[in-house]
């Protein structure tokens, strides 16, 4: 997907890492080129010690890049290579780690999607970098109407989850899939699927059962080889719940963390990282929690801004020019990719606004969505999903509840709640709506059949195959029916039917 070059920052005398995104055919894509710089100022929000940090992104003779914080260590995959199978606690200690890192992402909806051996830089002082948070996002479609559309495969076969070889998604569930695989190959020195072409491998990681652990590894103990056969289940649901709760599975393992020559800096070299960490160890630990949690402190209230108005109802200190003109900042900020910034810029017009029109005012209902747009394109779904919900049930107030706009929010709202793996309340909230649209639309409308279609490809994401194939042959059938078996259309179900990965 790209190319890392060591460079220096002559501005701050450091040293960094310069990472190019290559173009898949070779010739320069100016929407690929903005996605980048979305998902790059996306990633750089994740604030991480296991996350390099981002310091700049740009364009070089019109290729895109990124500057991040230079890591020094060694590949696991090479630390792989080199020791072959990895020692029971350092094998649960990288793989916790990497849970931690997980556990942050996820909280702000970011998937990794190609979390393997090659993406994780073992410092020298046992300290885990999980890298390509930024290359792995860019390369996929976030946007609404895309999301769901199969043949945009992101990933390593070796570690791709069967929802990502089948549908296209890729969800937090699959990110655990991922690290039970690398955590396969940490354990036994092997990758745990593998074959002579990308279409092999991906049909193993569909089909064929995993062996425990235990199998080439015997010293493994029962408890970790049980988590490892249960990260890689095939169907999400089945996999642990979260990021978190693999960690704390992962803990009890990671001991017995003895030196790895030629990797780790010896104990007698003073490491800043592992003083910093074992003061921090230290927190609560001789505390018994309370019973319960404090209230958090109200935050103190903003200055007062020319973006953060404080309007008087019947004063009109906040006038339509008013909101015109934030409106048009966060747009100018939208398009610049500055998402977050937008967010706030709508937020504080917002707040305003609605004390001063009321929530359903026309130019009122026009900021609430694009507040809940910007949410989406910035990546925060959990926070874009009630913001669509609210516009949903409101509009169906004020409009009627069979409004297109209605239908619009009530999807995009299903379709965050996909993309944060909420995938049965998002199957739920689809299968409602296509009720309704083919009640208003008719069966045979555009809309319909498109919603059926991800409704088969949401099923396959989540393992329930046979539903799935229900679901998208009687829409095969009905595509024939309308358009003939040679349609564009036709053949993408038939694709996903077959199972077929693509190329």
């Amino acid at each position: 997907m790209g190319e890392v070059w060591e460079g220096h920052d002559t501005r701050l005398d450091r040293e960094v890492a310069v990472k190019f995104l290559r173009f898949p055919s070779g010739v320069h894509d100016e929407q690929l080129v903005r996605r980048f710089v979305r998902e790059s100022r996306i990633t750089a929000r994740l604030q991480h010690p296991g996350v390099p940090a981002v310091f700049d992104v740009g364009t070089h003779q019109r290729r895109p890049f990124l500057v991040m914080q230079r890591i020094h260590g060694i590949g696991v995959s090479d630390l792989i290579a080199e020791h072959d199978e990895l020692p029971v606690g350092w094998a649960a200690a990288i793989a916790a780690q990497v849970c931690a890192v997980l556990a942050a992402a996820h909280r702000v909806s970011l998937v990794h999607r190609d979390l393997k051996p090659a993406n994780l830089m073992l410092e020298p002082e046992g300290t885990v970098k999980v890298l390509d948070f930024g290359l792995a996002v860019a390369l996929d479609l976030n946007d609404f109407s895309q999301i769901t559309r199969s043949g945009q495969l992101v990933g390593t076969p070796a570690y791709m989850a069967p929802e990502q070889v089948e549908a296209g998604m890729s969800t937090p569930q699959s990110d655990l899939y991922a690290l039970g695989c690398t955590l396969h190959q940490m354990l036994t020195g092997r990758q745990l699927f593998t074959g002579s072409t990308a279409y092999t491998t991906m049909s193993k990681q569909v089909s064929e059962t995993p062996p425990s652990v235990r199998a080439d590894r015997p010293d493994a103990p029962d408890e970790l080889a049980d988590l490892v056969l249960q990260l890689l289940a095939k169907k999400p649901e089945d996999r642990p719940g979260s990021a978190q709760e693999v960690y704390e599975r992962l803990l009890p393992f990671a001991t017995g963390l003895d030196p790895l020559p030629g990797v780790l800096a010896p104990p007698t070299v003073p490491g800043p990282a592992r003083m910093y960490a074992a003061v921090v160890g230290r927190v609560f630990g001789d505390t018994a929690p309370p019973e319960e949690p404090a209230a958090a402190p109200e935050p103190p209230a903003p200055a007062a801004r020319r973006s953060d108005p404080e309007p008087e109802r019947d004063g009109g200190a906040f006038d339509r020019a008013d909101l015109e003109y934030l409106r048009g900042e966060a747009l100018q900020l939208v398009a610049e990719s500055r998402y977050s910034q937008a967010a706030d810029v709508l937020e504080s017009a917002l707040a305003a606004a609605d004390r001063a029109f009321g929530p359903l005012d026309a130019d009122v209902v026009d900021l609430r969505r694009h507040l809940a747009d910007v949410l989406f394109d910035g990546g925060d779904y959990r926070q874009a999903a009630p913001a669509f919900a609210a516009l949903a049930a409101d509009l169906a107030e004020r409009d009627g509840p069979d409004g297109d706009l209605v239908f619009r929010y009530r999807l995009r709202e299903a379709t965050c709640r996909a993309l944060v793996g909420d995938t049965a309340e998002a199957l739920e909230l689809m299968r409602r709506l296509l009720a309704d649209e083919r009640r208003v639309y008719g069966p045979d409308d555009p809309r319909v059949l498109e919603l059926r279609r991800q409704i088969g490809v949401l099923q396959l994401s989540s393992g329930q195959r046979d539903r799935a194939e229900e679901t998208l042959h009687t829409l095969l059938v009905d595509l024939v029916r309308l358009h003939g078996p040679g349609h564009p259309q036709v053949a993408g179900v038939r694709a996903l039917l077959t199972g077929d990965p693509g190329p």
